[in-house]
């Protein structure tokens, strides 16, 4: 039988943001064997593999294969390319090849708006997403799936790309504006939902009102940052998983180093909230934070689903 492969368009049809969440918080409450990522140095250039890998025992098995070659740019191709391979747990036989920035897209917003059901206000009607690559639609997409926002603030170094993709959110029924001012932004949001690729911090913790959510998404090296120590100092924290944002992001490591951040205030981790191990927000006026790096439970969740609704 031939091998099924899963294009980027059949990836996003398949993915229902609502459906993913769901999906993905059933996928925290059961667990799965998820080693942190393998980084190869491939060439002296900087070009590098990166291995996902993820499994049920018994159940299924997949690797999300990602290269990063920056000089890329010079010969007018993507730096980054991704594909995912899922197998059978029984097995270990191949089940599928699924494209894999389509599923890391997917699987990144979900696991964000699933985050905020548990540390967001259930009150909360604004959201500010900051950043214009290829990630922003999504999280705009996702917190909008599983609430009810009713207004959408977009902000990006470049004005003409937040401005075209304001436009792109509004043609598809949601309720975007660009913003010009960061600053306002950040002080009418209640929900913030970052996804750059900033090494100085966007978000001023001191413009934040009391009850605000904060998505970080972007930063994935110990080198990125995107909030600031104000924000670390005033917020509680939350992380996708411990061993992932402990080890690799700059918001958390940067201020565990300098000693603005104790270790004991990263309060839990995205499967202790799903079991209700932690309660999540406990207070209206405080403000929380969720700081993610991705884990390859996500992407196993997601290319699981990805199959079986192709198969439905």
């Amino acid at each position: 039988m031939q091998l099924p492969f899963f294009s980027a368009a059949q990836v996003h049809a398949a993915l229902d943001y609502k459906l993913l969440a769901e999906s993905l918080r059933e996928a925290f409450r059961e667990g799965c064997v998820a080693p942190l990522r393998h980084v190869h140095d491939v060439t002296g250039a900087g070009d590098r593999l990166l291995l996902m890998p993820a499994w049920r025992p018994g159940k299924d098995l997949g690797v999300k294969l990602v290269t990063v070659f920056p000089h890329n740019r010079e010969r007018g191709a993507a730096t980054v390319s991704a594909l995912y391979v899922l197998l059978d747990g029984a097995s270990g036989h191949p089940r599928a090849l699924i494209d894999g920035e389509a599923l890391t897209l997917r699987r990144t917003a979900a696991a964000s708006a699933l985050a905020a059901t548990y540390l967001a206000r259930e009150d909360s009607a604004t959201l500010l997403v900051i950043g214009s690559g290829a990630l922003a639609p999504h999280m705009a997409r996702a917190h909008c799936a599983l609430r009810p926002i009713a207004k959408l603030m977009l902000w990006g170094r470049s004005a003409a790309r937040a401005q075209a993709l304001a436009a792109l959110l509004r043609e598809e029924g949601l309720p975007a504006e660009a913003l010009a001012d960061l600053a306002q932004g950040l002080a009418q949001a209640d929900i913030v939902s970052c996804a750059t690729t900033a090494t100085e911090p966007v978000v001023r913790g001191s413009l934040l009102r009391p009850g605000t959510h904060v998505d970080l998404v972007g930063g994935f090296t110990p080198q990125m940052r995107e909030g600031d120590d104000d924000l670390i100092a005033r917020a509680e924290i939350f992380v996708d998983t411990y061993a992932g944002a402990l080890a690799e992001a700059g918001d958390l490591v940067q201020p565990l180093a300098s000693g603005v951040l104790a270790r004991e205030r990263v309060r839990a981790e995205l499967a202790e909230l799903v079991a209700r191990a932690h309660p999540g927000r406990r207070r209206a006026d405080e403000i929380t934070l969720f700081k993610s790096v991705g884990t390859a439970l996500e992407d196993l969740c997601a290319a699981r689903l990805v199959l079986e609704r192709s198969l439905s």
